[in-house]
């Protein structure tokens, strides 16, 4: 197929942003969403290092930070905890204040005095609302707020009460019974590995951690496919569900994103799981087998991944921001915590280079735009989502989608040491 389409899908990116379209000089986007111009009185300036100029855009596009993931009102959604990962560490980089300010207004935003967290509701027991908790665990000790210790309590507190497989994986939410998702490693493992490393000593702290590694053995177990490398998204374990294979309980398709949560659950829990901890020898050896995996898939012309991953030339799959940009993050992390050898900084590289030329557009006042990015998908729920090959190329395309610029920023940072 060829990968230049002549139908392109525009996707504006929200009542925020008006001006004129700003088109891409450089390879034609296919199956895309291009980004609007936003207009501002103030330029961001083209000499910042990508990072920064991609979180001042985002700042702007989202002035308040539980905005960031398009919501209307505030909502407690792991999207954001991303991009204010990257708000942190430019912060401890350059003391900009105006970056722990978003940070810290959505730690207020979002948490009443008595703890209680707004939009978040225990009883669901969805492992997605576990990821923004690292903003809280910042906060915490930075400003050592007692309502954000409370809210903290209650987030581990779902950690105890999430319901399990026979073999004690999490469940990814109530309402998805005997499932585990790839996603759901990044949404929970790194909270747990990072909450466990400050308020957990002894007996209690070891016996998280071995639930924390054991949540990759068990991936690893039922989700890989031992052909190519790659991980299913998703396993249902009572093969219930009409997206479950009925011998294994797989979904049919390796999803980009799925695979990209994967891969930044297992560089970021490492920074948490104890170097004697038995468990990081095996979480390494996977690392570098998903790696291998992913370099396989990587398209050889622009250095990105595809949204079906091992599908690239069927009619339809494009090249997809999202993955991509955690592809390249877990990628240039690995070798630069010497998880990987240095011969993996070319494929990472090959990867950022590409997002930059194909993926990124710049309009006149410097606002930075992450295009092609896949909005949302998922398995089950209502309408039910099937988990074709149909299904994934077909849900909707958006620019700048934090489960995007997010790790866009944080790839940045990883170039830019």
């Amino acid at each position: 197929m060829n990968k230049i389409q002549n139908h392109i899908k525009i996707f504006t990116i929200t009542a925020l942003c008006s001006g004129t379209f700003f088109s891409c000089a450089q390879k034609p986007l296919h199956h895309s969403g291009e980004a609007k111009t936003v207009t501002t009185t103030e330029k961001i300036p083209v000499n910042l290092p990508w990072s920064q100029r991609m979180l001042l855009s985002e700042m702007k596009r989202f002035p308040e930070a539980w905005m960031l993931d398009y919501n209307k009102t505030p909502k407690w959604s792991y999207p954001t905890a991303i991009v204010l990962e990257g708000a942190e560490r430019l912060f401890e980089q350059t003391g900009n204040q105006e970056y722990y300010q978003y940070i810290s207004t959505f730690g207020e935003t979002m948490v009443k005095e008595d703890g209680t967290i707004l939009s978040y509701d225990l009883s669901k027991y969805n492992i997605d609302m576990l990821n923004c908790g690292n903003v809280l665990l910042y906060l915490f000790q930075k400003e050592k707020k007692e309502k954000y210790l409370k809210a903290l309590q209650t987030l581990r507190s779902q950690i105890d009460g999430q319901p399990r497989t026979s073999e004690g994986g999490f469940w990814h939410k109530q309402i998805y019974p005997n499932q585990m998702w790839l996603d759901g490693l990044y949404m929970g493992e790194p909270f747990y590995a990072h909450y466990t490393s400050i308020f957990s000593k002894g007996a209690d702290a070891e016996k998280a951690y071995n639930d924390i590694v054991n949540q990759f053995d068990l991936i690893q177990k039922h989700l890989l496919d031992k052909k190519t490398g790659l991980l299913y998204h998703a396993w249902d374990e009572s093969r219930e569900q009409q997206w479950a294979d009925k011998k294994t309980g797989l979904s049919p398709n390796f999803w980009s994103r799925a695979m990209g949560w994967y891969g930044m659950a297992m560089v970021d829990v490492l920074d948490y799981l104890p170097q004697n901890h038995p468990g990081r020898t095996r979480i390494l050896a996977y690392l570098k087998s998903y790696c291998d995996a992913v370099i396989k898939v990587q398209d050889q012309e622009t250095g990105l991944w595809y949204q079906v991953l091992d599908k690239g030339g069927e009619k339809g799959n494009y090249l997809e921001a999202t993955g991509s940009s955690m592809f390249v993050y877990t990628m240039k992390k690995a070798v630069n915590k010497k998880y990987l050898p240095k011969s993996y900084d070319a494929y990472a590289k090959k990867g950022y280079n590409g997002i930059i030329k194909h993926l990124i557009t710049v309009d006149e006042n410097g606002m930075v735009n992450l295009n092609r990015c896949c909005a949302v998908a998922g398995l089950g729920g209502n309408p039910y989502r099937s988990g074709t090959y149909e299904y994934y190329i077909n849900e909707e395309i958006r620019s700048n989608d934090p489960k995007g610029t997010g790790p866009f920023i944080l790839a940045s940072l990883e170039f830019e040491k």
